[in-house]
């Protein structure tokens, strides 16, 4: 008698054709996007964690919203985040999280945690180009602009 297992079918939908997917060329083409597509209702009440999944042309392949926590924290799992990467088989990722009290200032966990994915991220070819933290008034802060990524 066999043994029975679950198979497991991994995949990944184009909704949208590529030569429409939006190209990031600066930290401020990221946030205006991310902005853009924010929810307003929550930005300043809870805070969120999402990735820019970007295909070898830094253009846009999709968001992906990776988990919502409280007023000043919110947490995050390197397995989810590294799944939805490998499975869109992206090459590139921005990070991003928002700041409901509309500090723009990077907190000490903020660099570590960034340093961690940054370090996970190289040993799948994948490049963290930036993580920007956004505010509810639309101002932004980028890593990558304060050379700290």
């Amino acid at each position: 008698m066999k043994d029975k297992v679950n198979e497991i079918q991994i995949s990944y939908k184009e909704r949208v054709p590529s030569p429409f997917w939006k190209k990031i060329n600066s930290s401020q083409d990221a946030s205006d996007l991310l902005y853009q597509h924010w929810n307003k209702n929550t930005i300043e009440v809870q805070e969120s964690f999402k990735i820019v999944l970007l295909n070898n042309s830094n253009k846009v392949k999709g968001i992906y919203q990776l988990s919502q926590g409280g007023i000043t924290g919110t947490l995050i799992d390197l397995r989810i985040l590294f799944a939805v990467v490998l499975k869109t088989l992206s090459v590139a990722i921005i990070l991003t999280h928002n700041h409901p009290s509309g500090k723009l200032k990077p907190s000490d966990a903020d660099i570590n945690l960034t340093s961690k994915i940054k370090k996970a991220a190289e040993l799948f070819d994948v490049k963290v180009l930036d993580h920007l933290i956004i505010v509810p008034n639309g101002d932004y802060y980028s890593f990558a602009d304060n050379s700290i990524l």
